[in-house]
């Protein structure tokens, strides 16, 4: 496993970072353990989840199954969620983002959180407000660092200014969704990531399974799976044709599908770690290799011309 700065912090995270918000829901606490512990044992070092996974348990899970292992791992969670029903359980306010924190931290099982990240914009709060709060909460120690998730480029540009002017901490990365699939922040919030040191962290690299390969045209859609359930629009004659596409690309290299979601995103300068959700200590072990395939800057842009 090879290791990136996140942004322009002097945090070291892996390639490849976990996702958990099947914690809780379609995993239980013993397969969670596993799931950890694969990924500690891969040199999996992120692990990002959310105060509304799992309806709380994802965090709970996560506390109890990095006990006496806390120290190697950069743990990242998660606030703007509803929590629960009435005035100031939901948004960036101060007072909510106060609650959470020490929520959370009991959850987790630690007295500090590495990346406390804003789930979502809140058009109720004053930016300024959430910033000054998680400020604080570097000062107090309860968080290392902070950053955002499903932000707008218009939205942490303004996050960022925000913090410059008063002169307090900011946003060290943005949590996106971006695959070969959904491209729409390259537009403006990859260029600003680059402009102004923001680390991005890519979630749903496999188009909710699409780019996995188990996916073919003319074949059984594999039961229990995501798109199995709603396909989301995925299973297009368009989308198989680029399917075939990049598959005959990576099996030139001896490489799969799989493989090339996860090296076109890291090919990026911007990509700090891609976030990628495992049910198994086995898919760990596949998200892990795919760390291991580097594209050159021509083979990068072969890719992208297939996709464009």
């Amino acid at each position: 496993m090879k290791y990136r700065k996140l942004g322009g912090s002097g945090l070291e995270v892996s390639e490849i970072g976990l996702g958990t918000n099947n914690f809780g829901q379609r995993l239980d606490f013993e397969s969670s353990d596993r799931v950890i512990s694969q990924c500690i044992d891969s040199g999996i070092n992120l692990i990002d989840t959310s105060n509304s996974y799992g309806a709380t348990l994802s965090e709970e899970y996560i506390g109890r199954s990095l006990v006496g292992r806390r120290d190697g791992v950069v743990l990242a969670t998660k606030v703007s969620s509803r929590m629960a029903e009435g005035p100031n359980q939901a948004g960036n306010s101060r007072i909510h983002i106060m609650d959470q924190i020490d929520a959370s931290l009991a959850r987790l099982q630690t007295d500090y959180i590495d990346l406390y990240q804003i789930h979502w914009w809140d058009d109720n709060t004053p930016i300024e407000e959430t910033l000054r709060a998680l400020d604080d909460l570097v000062r107090d120690g309860k968080i290392r660092y902070f950053g955002c998730s499903n932000f707008s480029s218009w939205q942490v540009c303004e996050s960022v200014w925000t913090s410059r002017s008063v002169g307090i901490n900011s946003f060290v990365s943005v949590q996106p969704h971006y695959s070969m699939m959904e491209r729409s922040i390259e537009s403006e919030l990859l260029p600003f990531c680059q402009k102004y040191d923001v680390g991005v962290l890519p979630y749903y690299p496999l188009a909710n399974g699409f780019l996995t390969g188990k996916y073919r045209r003319g074949e059984n859609i594999p039961e229990g799976t995501r798109l199995g359930v709603n396909d989301r629009g995925m299973f297009t004659e368009e989308n198989f044709d680029l399917i075939e596409k990049l598959d005959s690309f990576s099996s030139k290299r001896e490489k799969t599908v799989l493989d090339l979601a996860f090296a076109w995103l890291l090919a990026r300068d911007e990509i700090s770690s891609v976030i990628a959700g495992a049910t198994s200590a086995e898919q760990v072990v596949s998200n892990a290799a795919t760390a291991e395939f580097v594209l050159t800057k021509e083979e990068y842009n072969e890719v992208s011309s297939i996709l464009a």
